[in-house]
């Protein structure tokens, strides 16, 4: 809630972990036509907010660039529940999908009269029949703390969506959070979020990666690839 009069520019992540083997993906991009979300910014925010998208950055191109098959993942880890993280969802065929309780309820099913953005701009049409249908047997719903395998676990953040989880990762490097309850790395160091729905959650949030994580990445600062050019932060611990 602060910088009124500058342009701040985001990036818009899909994160790939490995451990222990298993490949996992957090959130799937987004939708194949982006012109709708754009509308939608710029009716927000004015005609500079908009999301641009190169070709190659194409979920299905990213991931081959990186030798990675959606065929093969097999967990999907949402967050939060906005279309520009589960547009893509129906790419990963097995794929266990992620997300949080709290969020598919207050974000999707049982929306508040008062939340921000409409409902299918959290999960499109065709992804949320796909939900309910095709992969209702592959479908999910993460408690507020839950282990998602063995070496990853979630726990609800709160801060930007009822839907916002952070995912957890255990690597050579420690602990590894990545979540979008921060957009910049000031956030966590106490700067509030601009675009959030809890300041009180966020102070929480905050405070627990700082005191628990040895690596944040936030899913939307650009300044990730300036501490980590290579886009790999940290290697898999063998150990577990």
């Amino acid at each position: 809630m602060s910088h009124w009069n500058e342009w701040v520019k985001l990036y818009f992540y899909m994160v790939v972990l490995r451990t222990n083997g298993i490949p996992a993906i957090i959130n799937t991009g987004p939708p194949t036509d982006i012109s709708q979300l754009n509308r939608a910014w710029s009716k927000f925010a004015g005609p500079r907010c908009q999301m641009i998208r190169k070709e190659e950055e194409r979920p299905e191109r990213a991931l081959a660039a990186i030798g990675v098959d959606p065929a093969d993942v097999d967990f999907v880890l949402l967050t939060p529940l906005q279309a520009y993280a589960t547009a893509n969802i129906p790419l990963f065929k097995k794929a266990r999908i992620c997300l949080s309780r709290r969020g598919w309820i207050e974000d999707v099913m049982a929306r508040a009269s008062s939340s921000h953005g409409s409902r299918d701009f959290c999960i499109p049409d065709t992804v949320l029949k796909h939900m309910l249908f095709e992969a209702q047997d592959r479908v999910h719903l993460l408690e507020d703390e839950e282990e998602v395998c063995r070496g990853i676990r979630a726990w609800w953040a709160g801060v930007h969506h009822r839907s916002s989880m952070v995912y957890s990762a255990d690597t050579d490097a420690g602990v590894v959070m990545i979540g979008d309850c921060a957009m910049k790395y000031e956030n966590v160091g106490g700067h509030p979020l601009g675009i959030a729905e809890s300041l009180l959650e966020g102070a929480t949030a905050y405070k627990r990666i700082r005191q628990e994580a040895s690596i944040f990445l936030s899913l939307y600062g650009p300044e990730v690839l300036v501490r980590y050019p290579s886009g790999i932060p940290a290697l898999t611990d063998s150990r577990t």
